[in-house]
């Protein structure tokens, strides 16, 4: 059974673009399942199939520069009730960097410590950039690894100053946060791939991810 977009493909090219766009519509597996009357194992097969072409994707996009905001959340476990301070036991971390009018990009990171977010900074923005972020001490330094840097404190009640806030990226984590309630809970180990599909969707917006996903698979299928 020939299908240009999935290798081996056990469905036909007509209903792999159907199930390509519920996916893209965000149905979930069972929603997908019963609109196609195709099981949902090999539903499942294919949104995962999908979900990992686009982590590779993420990897693969060019360093971002101009007017850059990062910016970094906690996902997974309830905050633990008089917990002070960044995240919370059973958390998983993650950094994001959007580039104003453009993209965002999303790394999942052991700790929000300077450590650990320079490098991924240092490797997603050039030079030269002006970088706004929040408060937080472990954006210290980045003057000195040749940012531009503003900063918006929200302990002190400040929101935006102008141009100087990170609303792009907040906006990017409540839509993913958003999204992801309706899982019901994810497992750990396939955090990754929900949070990157939520990356490519932000990136990606209205009909553009359905022609995009197209294009790319009919170069290089699943």
């Amino acid at each position: 059974m020939r299908n240009k977009y999935i290798k081996h493909s056990p469905i036909t090219e007509h209903r792999f673009r159907l199930v390509l766009k519920y996916f893209c519509e965000d149905f979930d597996a069972t929603q997908t399942s019963k609109l196609t009357n195709i099981s949902r194992k090999t539903i499942n097969n294919i949104f995962t199939k999908l979900r990992e072409r686009i982590c590779l994707l993420s990897k693969q996009e060019s360093p971002f520069s101009g007017e850059i905001e990062v910016d970094e959340s906690y996902f997974g476990a309830k905050r633990i009730r008089g917990k002070r301070g960044r995240g919370a036991k059973g958390k998983i971390p993650v950094v994001g960097i959007l580039k104003r009018n453009g993209k965002v990009y999303t790394k999942v990171v052991e700790r929000c410590s300077r450590k650990d977010l320079m490098p991924v900074i240092k490797g997603k923005v050039l030079e030269g950039s002006t970088v706004y972020t929040d408060g937080w001490k472990s954006y210290d330094g980045l003057i000195l690894n040749g940012y531009k840097h503003y900063r918006i404190h929200h302990h002190e009640n400040e929101f935006a100053r102008g141009k100087n806030h990170v609303n792009g990226i907040e906006s990017f984590w409540s839509y993913t946060k958003r999204r992801l309630r309706k899982f019901n809970g994810i497992k750990k180990e396939k955090f990754i791939l929900h949070l990157k599909e939520s990356e490519f969707r932000w990136n990606h917006r209205g009909d553009k991810m359905y022609f995009e996903l197209i294009r790319i698979l009919r170069k290089n299928p699943l």
